[in-house]
């Protein structure tokens, strides 16, 4: 039968498996559906929009750092380079936790609000590929944030009061090209404790279904781990905080560069982050999505 259907010049349809999607391409699906939420926005306004403020309150952050032990805020009307260093500082422990917390928290949850991650999952794409650009998203997320914030606060202090060298924490002058390294470089390096905010966030999302509730736990735990550094009698487990990591980039603003607390903070984080992704992981592929 098959030999007549040949002679006869008809053949049967070329039918393939689809193509299955490279997790890239799924990861640029997940990018594209960022730029397409306000609220990844809102966290993005909230760290250009203080820098912005602050350079343009000049005379009253000088009133208000008049005789402050930072050095870089004394330096503040004498290179533009020490504004980035300080909203570093200032967005480290709130701002910068919070933003990476509203896309991170939503990640996942939001496709359980929207009803649509039986439709992402018939997609010819595996649950891991899923969650694989779903994490990476939302930590692209988190460094877009801590760049933009460093690049927004360079470009108004430079314009502001010039390309000037600065003192580090040790009291060592460096030239204003070394200073402008370094100031990336220590962003760069607080996002070894912010990568691990999002982390969390991004189980919280997997496992509450519910992006209020993500949102809210992970700048919740946050909250509470301040508090509890600040605990009398909890100074041994101080140390090992998450929140205690988010300064751990002076090291590298101190002559020389200090790695200790650096390598520090990467094993810590390491110790929230691994376990976090792990199990939010567990979570996704478990997942039912039977409705909806």
């Amino acid at each position: 039968m098959s030999s007549v259907a040949s002679s006869a010049g008809v053949h049967a349809p070329d039918v393939r498996p689809a193509r299955r999607p490279s997790t890239l391409t799924v990861y640029r699906w997940e990018l594209r559906k960022l730029v397409s939420q306000i609220r990844t926005y809102l966290g993005l306004a909230l760290v250009v929009v203080l820098p912005l403020f602050f350079v343009v309150f000049q005379d009253v952050h000088q009133r208000h750092n008049r005789g402050a032990d930072n050095i870089f805020a004394a330096q503040i009307t004498q290179s533009g380079l020490a504004t980035p260093v300080l909203m570093l500082l200032f967005l480290s422990v709130f701002m910068l936790p919070l933003a990476a917390s509203l896309v991170a928290g939503d990640i996942v949850a939001a496709e359980d609000g929207n009803g649509t991650l039986k439709t992402i999952l018939t997609r010819s794409v595996n649950r891991g590929q899923v969650f694989a650009a779903k994490a990476l998203a939302a930590m692209t997320y988190a460094a877009t944030a801590v760049f933009l914030s460093a690049t927004v606060s360079t470009v108004a202090g430079i314009a502001s009061w010039g390309f000037h060298s600065v003192k580090t924490f040790s009291g060592t002058v460096v030239s204003a090209p070394e200073a402008l390294l370094l100031v990336f470089a220590a962003n760069g390096v607080y996002l070894i404790p912010l990568l691990t905010v999002a982390s969390i966030g991004v189980l919280l999302s997997t496992a509450a279904r519910n992006s209020a509730a993500a949102v809210v736990g992970t700048i919740g735990l946050v909250i509470l781990l301040f508090i509890v550094a600040q605990i009398p009698g909890l100074e041994g487990i101080r140390p090992y905080l998450l929140t205690e990591q988010f300064e751990n980039w002076h090291g590298l603003l101190r002559t020389p560069t200090d790695w200790a607390p650096i390598a520090h903070s990467a094993w810590v984080c390491a110790l929230y982050a691994i376990p976090a992704l792990f199990s939010a992981y567990l979570v996704f592929l478990r997942r039912d999505v039977a409705g909806g």
